[in-house]
């Protein structure tokens, strides 16, 4: 059975501001509203972390715009969606972000054989001269890949 995966809303700078170390994939409990308004993609992960209390995972700041139809029964849009992850997930995810420095970012959000799907990573923050190796890598690849076309 192939999967159809559908990109709904990447965070970009998440693999310029950390050191990407593991990437899992987790389900997210949503609302109607909510799904409808991924479908359209009006969405932002650019302030989303991920958090775990109590034994559970939930995406915090992940912004969902409101559906405009859904009038009444309408999501707020910052608040906090459970992930759906195996209990093992879990506490792996708990044990390495107990470690000095890493925390847990959602890296993109997409539609998987009609579920919504995000993928999250282990990351640890980039130092300054990190961030400047990674723009002087991507800008010798860009002028690499400008004389291989000439």
């Amino acid at each position: 059975m192939p999967e159809h995966v559908k990109v709904i809303v990447r965070n970009k700078k998440a693999r310029y501001e950390y050191h990407i170390l593991d990437t899992i994939e987790a389900g997210i409990a949503l609302v109607g509203s909510e799904v409808k308004s991924l479908r359209a993609g009006k969405a932002n992960l650019a302030d989303g972390y991920a958090s775990i209390k109590n034994g559970e995972a939930f995406l915090m700041n992940f912004h969902i715009s409101e559906f405009k139809q859904a009038n009444v029964n309408n999501h707020e849009p910052t608040r906090p969606r459970k992930l759906l992850l195996h209990k093992k997930e879990i506490r792996k995810l708990e044990k390495q972000t107990n470690e000095k420095g890493n925390t847990i970012v959602p890296l993109s959000v997409y539609l998987k054989n009609g579920k919504v799907k995000v993928e999250l990573a282990i990351a640890r923050g980039k130092k300054l001269y990190d961030k400047r190796e990674s723009i002087a890598r991507k800008d010798l690849e860009r002028d690499q890949a400008r004389k291989i076309k000439l």
